[in-house]
Protein backbone atom coordinates (compact mmCIF):
# COMPACT_ATOMS: atom_id res chain seq x y z
CA UNK A 1 0.00 0.00 0.00
CA UNK A 2 1.26 3.48 -0.78
CA UNK A 3 -1.03 5.54 1.41
CA UNK A 4 -1.10 5.66 5.17
CA UNK A 5 -4.17 4.39 7.03
CA UNK A 6 -4.28 5.53 10.62
CA UNK A 7 -6.63 2.80 11.70
CA UNK A 8 -5.70 -0.86 11.76
CA UNK A 9 -5.58 -2.19 8.20
CA UNK A 10 -8.03 -4.93 7.18
CA UNK A 11 -6.48 -8.33 6.75
CA UNK A 12 -7.46 -11.40 4.81
CA UNK A 13 -6.21 -13.63 2.07
CA UNK A 14 -4.72 -11.54 -0.78
CA UNK A 15 -7.01 -11.29 -3.74
CA UNK A 16 -5.72 -12.50 -7.08
CA UNK A 17 -7.49 -10.10 -9.40
CA UNK A 18 -6.05 -8.77 -12.61
CA UNK A 19 -5.10 -5.13 -12.43
CA UNK A 20 -7.43 -3.13 -14.69
CA UNK A 21 -6.28 -0.67 -17.28
CA UNK A 22 -7.85 2.71 -17.85
CA UNK A 23 -9.62 1.27 -20.88
CA UNK A 24 -13.26 0.46 -20.27
CA UNK A 25 -13.64 2.83 -17.32
CA UNK A 26 -15.55 6.07 -17.93
CA UNK A 27 -13.42 9.18 -17.51
CA UNK A 28 -15.88 11.79 -18.75
CA UNK A 29 -19.59 12.54 -18.63
CA UNK A 30 -19.93 11.54 -22.27
CA UNK A 31 -18.46 8.12 -21.54
CA UNK A 32 -20.49 7.70 -18.36
CA UNK A 33 -23.72 8.64 -20.10
CA UNK A 34 -26.94 9.84 -18.48
CA UNK A 35 -28.42 6.42 -17.91
CA UNK A 36 -27.41 5.07 -14.50
CA UNK A 37 -29.90 2.31 -13.81
CA UNK A 38 -28.56 1.68 -10.36
CA UNK A 39 -29.26 0.18 -6.96
CA UNK A 40 -27.37 0.15 -3.67
CA UNK A 41 -26.05 -3.24 -2.60
CA UNK A 42 -23.91 -4.56 0.24
CA UNK A 43 -24.81 -2.14 3.03
CA UNK A 44 -25.07 -3.66 6.49
CA UNK A 45 -22.67 -6.50 5.69
CA UNK A 46 -20.41 -7.93 8.36
CA UNK A 47 -17.13 -9.75 8.08
CA UNK A 48 -17.55 -12.86 5.93
CA UNK A 49 -20.91 -11.86 4.44
CA UNK A 50 -19.49 -11.00 1.01
CA UNK A 51 -18.23 -14.59 0.62
CA UNK A 52 -21.58 -16.30 1.23
CA UNK A 53 -23.65 -18.05 -1.44
CA UNK A 54 -26.78 -16.16 -0.31
CA UNK A 55 -25.05 -12.88 -1.18
CA UNK A 56 -24.43 -14.04 -4.75
CA UNK A 57 -28.00 -15.32 -5.02
CA UNK A 58 -29.26 -11.92 -3.89
CA UNK A 59 -26.93 -10.23 -6.38
CA UNK A 60 -28.34 -12.35 -9.21
CA UNK A 61 -31.88 -11.39 -8.26
CA UNK A 62 -30.89 -7.73 -8.20
CA UNK A 63 -29.23 -7.96 -11.61
CA UNK A 64 -32.43 -9.50 -13.01
CA UNK A 65 -34.01 -6.03 -12.60
CA UNK A 66 -31.85 -4.82 -15.53
CA UNK A 67 -29.53 -2.72 -13.37
CA UNK A 68 -26.35 -1.54 -15.07
CA UNK A 69 -24.75 0.05 -11.99
CA UNK A 70 -24.41 -0.91 -8.33
CA UNK A 71 -23.40 1.41 -5.52
CA UNK A 72 -21.39 -1.03 -3.41
CA UNK A 73 -21.87 0.47 0.04
CA UNK A 74 -20.23 -0.57 3.31
CA UNK A 75 -19.36 1.24 6.50
CA UNK A 76 -16.97 1.61 9.37
CA UNK A 77 -18.33 2.70 12.73
CA UNK A 78 -16.84 5.16 15.17
CA UNK A 79 -17.79 4.96 18.88
CA UNK A 80 -19.47 8.39 18.93
CA UNK A 81 -20.16 11.21 16.52
CA UNK A 82 -17.40 13.26 18.20
CA UNK A 83 -14.78 10.50 17.89
CA UNK A 84 -11.47 11.54 16.35
CA UNK A 85 -10.26 8.09 15.37
CA UNK A 86 -11.45 5.73 12.64
CA UNK A 87 -10.45 2.14 13.35
CA UNK A 88 -10.95 -1.14 11.54
CA UNK A 89 -12.84 -3.68 13.65
CA UNK A 90 -11.38 -7.16 13.12
CA UNK A 91 -14.54 -8.78 14.51
CA UNK A 92 -17.01 -6.88 12.36
CA UNK A 93 -15.70 -5.12 9.27
CA UNK A 94 -15.36 -6.77 5.88
CA UNK A 95 -11.84 -7.56 4.72
CA UNK A 96 -10.18 -6.23 1.59
CA UNK A 97 -10.14 -9.75 0.18
CA UNK A 98 -13.89 -10.28 0.39
CA UNK A 99 -14.60 -6.76 -0.88
CA UNK A 100 -12.44 -7.37 -3.95
CA UNK A 101 -14.07 -10.78 -4.40
CA UNK A 102 -17.54 -9.21 -4.49
CA UNK A 103 -16.34 -6.47 -6.85
CA UNK A 104 -15.16 -9.21 -9.20
CA UNK A 105 -18.51 -10.99 -8.95
CA UNK A 106 -20.40 -7.81 -9.83
CA UNK A 107 -18.13 -7.03 -12.76
CA UNK A 108 -18.48 -10.60 -14.03
CA UNK A 109 -22.21 -9.84 -14.39
CA UNK A 110 -21.41 -6.88 -16.66
CA UNK A 111 -22.49 -4.31 -14.04
CA UNK A 112 -20.52 -1.15 -13.23
CA UNK A 113 -19.65 -0.17 -9.67
CA UNK A 114 -19.58 3.04 -7.68
CA UNK A 115 -17.58 2.11 -4.58
CA UNK A 116 -19.08 3.85 -1.56
CA UNK A 117 -17.33 3.62 1.82
CA UNK A 118 -19.49 5.17 4.53
CA UNK A 119 -19.09 6.25 8.14
CA UNK A 120 -21.56 5.52 10.91
CA UNK A 121 -21.61 5.94 14.67
CA UNK A 122 -22.19 3.26 17.29
CA UNK A 123 -24.22 5.76 19.34
CA UNK A 124 -26.77 5.79 16.46
CA UNK A 125 -26.28 9.49 15.80
CA UNK A 126 -26.74 10.40 12.14
CA UNK A 127 -23.39 10.92 10.42
CA UNK A 128 -24.55 14.40 9.39
CA UNK A 129 -24.11 15.45 13.03
CA UNK A 130 -20.35 14.89 13.04
CA UNK A 131 -19.28 18.43 13.84
CA UNK A 132 -16.42 20.03 15.77
CA UNK A 133 -17.65 23.59 15.20
CA UNK A 134 -14.70 26.02 15.62
CA UNK A 135 -12.25 23.50 17.06
CA UNK A 136 -9.79 23.46 14.16
CA UNK A 137 -7.44 21.09 15.94
CA UNK A 138 -10.17 18.46 16.09
CA UNK A 139 -11.02 19.05 12.43
CA UNK A 140 -7.38 18.53 11.47
CA UNK A 141 -7.25 15.27 13.40
CA UNK A 142 -10.58 14.02 12.08
CA UNK A 143 -9.73 14.69 8.44
CA UNK A 144 -6.30 13.11 8.92
CA UNK A 145 -8.11 9.93 9.94
CA UNK A 146 -10.87 10.24 7.34
CA UNK A 147 -8.40 10.79 4.50
CA UNK A 148 -6.60 7.60 5.47
CA UNK A 149 -9.90 5.71 5.37
CA UNK A 150 -11.01 7.13 2.01
CA UNK A 151 -7.60 6.80 0.36
CA UNK A 152 -7.34 3.16 1.36
CA UNK A 153 -10.55 2.29 -0.49
CA UNK A 154 -9.71 4.63 -3.37
CA UNK A 155 -6.71 2.40 -4.01
CA UNK A 156 -8.98 -0.66 -4.00
CA UNK A 157 -11.36 1.10 -6.40
CA UNK A 158 -8.42 1.76 -8.72
CA UNK A 159 -6.96 -1.73 -8.44
CA UNK A 160 -10.27 -3.44 -9.15
CA UNK A 161 -11.46 -1.09 -11.90
CA UNK A 162 -14.49 0.38 -10.12
CA UNK A 163 -16.08 2.82 -12.55
CA UNK A 164 -16.86 5.54 -10.00
CA UNK A 165 -15.85 6.42 -6.44
CA UNK A 166 -17.95 8.17 -3.78
CA UNK A 167 -15.94 10.16 -1.20
CA UNK A 168 -18.53 10.26 1.55
CA UNK A 169 -22.18 10.19 2.47
CA UNK A 170 -24.29 12.86 4.20
CA UNK A 171 -21.42 14.34 6.22
CA UNK A 172 -23.24 17.66 6.40
CA UNK A 173 -21.43 18.93 9.49
CA UNK A 174 -18.08 18.58 7.73
CA UNK A 175 -18.99 20.14 4.41
CA UNK A 176 -17.97 23.70 5.35
CA UNK A 177 -14.36 22.50 5.80
CA UNK A 178 -13.54 23.43 2.22
CA UNK A 179 -9.75 23.25 2.46
CA UNK A 180 -9.83 19.74 3.93
CA UNK A 181 -12.27 18.47 1.30
CA UNK A 182 -10.28 19.96 -1.57
CA UNK A 183 -7.13 18.37 -0.21
CA UNK A 184 -8.89 15.01 0.08
CA UNK A 185 -10.15 15.21 -3.50
CA UNK A 186 -6.66 16.07 -4.75
CA UNK A 187 -5.17 13.14 -2.85
CA UNK A 188 -7.81 10.73 -4.14
CA UNK A 189 -7.14 11.76 -7.74
CA UNK A 190 -3.49 10.78 -7.23
CA UNK A 191 -4.47 7.14 -6.65
CA UNK A 192 -7.86 6.75 -8.37
CA UNK A 193 -8.32 7.78 -11.98
CA UNK A 194 -12.03 7.36 -12.59
CA UNK A 195 -14.82 9.87 -11.93
CA UNK A 196 -15.53 10.84 -8.33
CA UNK A 197 -18.66 12.06 -6.59
CA UNK A 198 -19.91 12.87 -3.10
CA UNK A 199 -23.31 12.10 -1.53
CA UNK A 200 -24.83 15.14 0.19
CA UNK A 201 -28.41 15.21 1.48
CA UNK A 202 -31.47 16.49 -0.33
CA UNK A 203 -31.91 20.22 0.05
CA UNK A 204 -28.18 20.77 0.71
CA UNK A 205 -26.89 20.60 -2.85
CA UNK A 206 -25.66 24.22 -2.80
CA UNK A 207 -24.24 24.34 0.73
CA UNK A 208 -20.67 23.19 0.09
CA UNK A 209 -18.27 25.39 -1.90
CA UNK A 210 -15.97 22.65 -3.20
CA UNK A 211 -18.26 20.70 -5.53
CA UNK A 212 -16.49 22.22 -8.53
CA UNK A 213 -13.65 19.79 -7.75
CA UNK A 214 -15.95 16.78 -8.25
CA UNK A 215 -16.96 15.16 -11.52
CA UNK A 216 -20.59 14.71 -10.49
CA UNK A 217 -22.65 15.90 -7.52
CA UNK A 218 -24.60 13.19 -5.75
CA UNK A 219 -27.44 13.65 -3.32
CA UNK A 220 -29.78 11.53 -1.24
CA UNK A 221 -32.92 12.18 -3.24
CA UNK A 222 -35.52 11.50 -0.54
CA UNK A 223 -37.71 14.35 -1.73
CA UNK A 224 -41.32 14.38 -0.48
CA UNK A 225 -43.68 14.40 -3.44
CA UNK A 226 -47.04 13.80 -1.75
CA UNK A 227 -49.12 15.69 0.79
CA UNK A 228 -50.73 12.66 2.40
CA UNK A 229 -50.67 8.91 2.32
CA UNK A 230 -52.15 7.03 -0.60
CA UNK A 231 -51.17 9.62 -3.21
CA UNK A 232 -51.62 8.64 -6.84
CA UNK A 233 -48.83 8.39 -9.39
CA UNK A 234 -50.21 11.55 -11.04
CA UNK A 235 -49.89 13.55 -7.81
CA UNK A 236 -46.34 12.30 -7.32
CA UNK A 237 -45.46 13.16 -10.91
CA UNK A 238 -46.47 16.76 -10.20
CA UNK A 239 -44.33 16.64 -7.06
CA UNK A 240 -41.31 15.38 -8.99
CA UNK A 241 -41.84 18.04 -11.65
CA UNK A 242 -41.46 20.69 -8.94
CA UNK A 243 -38.38 18.95 -7.56
CA UNK A 244 -36.94 18.53 -11.04
CA UNK A 245 -37.27 22.23 -11.81
CA UNK A 246 -35.38 23.07 -8.62
CA UNK A 247 -32.64 20.52 -9.27
CA UNK A 248 -32.21 21.71 -12.85
CA UNK A 249 -31.47 25.15 -11.45
CA UNK A 250 -29.04 23.63 -8.93
CA UNK A 251 -27.22 21.76 -11.68
CA UNK A 252 -26.90 24.95 -13.74
CA UNK A 253 -25.51 26.89 -10.77
CA UNK A 254 -23.01 24.14 -10.00
CA UNK A 255 -22.11 23.52 -13.62
CA UNK A 256 -22.27 19.82 -12.84
CA UNK A 257 -24.70 16.99 -13.60
CA UNK A 258 -26.53 15.51 -10.62
CA UNK A 259 -27.29 11.95 -9.64
CA UNK A 260 -29.24 10.34 -6.84
CA UNK A 261 -26.61 8.43 -4.85
CA UNK A 262 -29.56 7.33 -2.73
CA UNK A 263 -33.28 7.46 -3.31
CA UNK A 264 -36.12 5.35 -2.02
CA UNK A 265 -39.44 5.08 -0.29
CA UNK A 266 -40.85 2.49 2.09
CA UNK A 267 -43.82 0.33 1.17
CA UNK A 268 -45.91 2.04 3.83
CA UNK A 269 -48.78 4.49 3.55
CA UNK A 270 -47.53 8.02 4.07
CA UNK A 271 -43.93 7.27 3.13
CA UNK A 272 -44.01 9.47 0.02
CA UNK A 273 -44.58 12.44 2.34
CA UNK A 274 -41.33 11.65 4.18
CA UNK A 275 -39.36 9.16 2.06
CA UNK A 276 -36.29 9.23 4.33
CA UNK A 277 -38.25 7.88 7.30
CA UNK A 278 -37.58 4.46 8.80
CA UNK A 279 -38.94 5.09 12.31
CA UNK A 280 -42.72 5.16 11.88
CA UNK A 281 -43.50 1.48 12.22
CA UNK A 282 -47.17 2.24 12.73
CA UNK A 283 -47.57 3.18 9.06
CA UNK A 284 -49.68 0.46 7.37
CA UNK A 285 -48.37 -1.60 4.48
CA UNK A 286 -48.89 0.02 1.08
CA UNK A 287 -46.84 -1.28 -1.82
CA UNK A 288 -48.74 0.96 -4.25
CA UNK A 289 -47.34 4.06 -2.59
CA UNK A 290 -43.80 2.74 -2.98
CA UNK A 291 -44.41 1.67 -6.58
CA UNK A 292 -45.89 5.07 -7.44
CA UNK A 293 -42.87 6.80 -5.92
CA UNK A 294 -40.52 4.75 -8.09
CA UNK A 295 -42.50 5.10 -11.32
CA UNK A 296 -43.15 8.83 -10.95
CA UNK A 297 -39.50 9.65 -10.25
CA UNK A 298 -38.32 7.70 -13.28
CA UNK A 299 -40.93 9.11 -15.63
CA UNK A 300 -40.12 12.71 -14.73
CA UNK A 301 -36.33 12.55 -14.51
CA UNK A 302 -35.16 9.83 -16.89
CA UNK A 303 -34.69 12.07 -19.92
CA UNK A 304 -33.37 15.19 -18.20
CA UNK A 305 -29.91 16.02 -19.62
CA UNK A 306 -28.67 17.34 -16.26
CA UNK A 307 -29.60 14.11 -14.45
CA UNK A 308 -27.36 11.02 -14.55
CA UNK A 309 -29.60 8.48 -12.85
CA UNK A 310 -30.58 6.54 -9.75
CA UNK A 311 -29.06 4.38 -7.03
CA UNK A 312 -32.13 3.11 -5.15
CA UNK A 313 -31.85 2.33 -1.42
CA UNK A 314 -31.24 -0.50 -0.85
CA UNK A 315 -31.06 -4.19 -1.88
CA UNK A 316 -30.09 -6.48 0.99
CA UNK A 317 -27.47 -9.20 0.70
CA UNK A 318 -29.82 -11.36 2.81
CA UNK A 319 -33.22 -11.51 1.17
CA UNK A 320 -36.33 -12.39 3.10
CA UNK A 321 -38.70 -15.04 1.78
CA UNK A 322 -40.43 -13.55 -1.26
CA UNK A 323 -43.86 -13.98 0.28
CA UNK A 324 -42.86 -11.61 3.09
CA UNK A 325 -42.75 -8.87 0.49
CA UNK A 326 -46.54 -8.74 0.82
CA UNK A 327 -46.27 -7.43 4.37
CA UNK A 328 -42.82 -5.86 4.78
CA UNK A 329 -43.03 -2.07 5.25
CA UNK A 330 -39.32 -1.32 4.78
CA UNK A 331 -37.33 0.13 1.89
CA UNK A 332 -36.79 -3.27 0.29
CA UNK A 333 -38.55 -3.94 -3.01
CA UNK A 334 -37.97 -7.68 -3.33
CA UNK A 335 -41.32 -9.39 -3.92
CA UNK A 336 -43.15 -6.06 -4.25
CA UNK A 337 -44.72 -4.05 -7.08
CA UNK A 338 -41.87 -1.53 -7.02
CA UNK A 339 -39.45 -4.22 -8.21
CA UNK A 340 -41.68 -4.94 -11.19
CA UNK A 341 -41.96 -1.22 -11.94
CA UNK A 342 -38.20 -0.87 -11.80
CA UNK A 343 -37.50 -3.92 -13.95
CA UNK A 344 -39.78 -2.70 -16.72
CA UNK A 345 -38.53 0.89 -16.52
CA UNK A 346 -34.87 -0.15 -16.51
CA UNK A 347 -35.51 -2.42 -19.47
CA UNK A 348 -36.84 0.56 -21.45
CA UNK A 349 -34.20 3.12 -20.45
Amino acid sequence: MTTEFNGVLPTGEPAHLESPTAMGRPTSRAELGTNIRGYTFGFGARKGDYLKAETYDSLDKLCSLNVNWIALAFDMRVPRKDSLEIRYDFNRDITDYELEKLIGEIHSRDVKICLKPMLNSKDHEWRARINFFDDQGSWDKWFYEYKGYILHYAEIAERTGCEMYCLGCELLGTERQEKHWRDLIERVREVYHGPITYNTNHGHELDAKWYDALDYVGTSGYFPVAREGGASEEEMIRGWQRVGAELKSVSKKLGKPLLFMEIGCRSARGSATMPWDYMHHEFPYDEDEQANYFSSAIKVLKDEPWFLGFFWWDWSIRLYDEERGKSDTGFATYGKKAADVLKEAYNNL
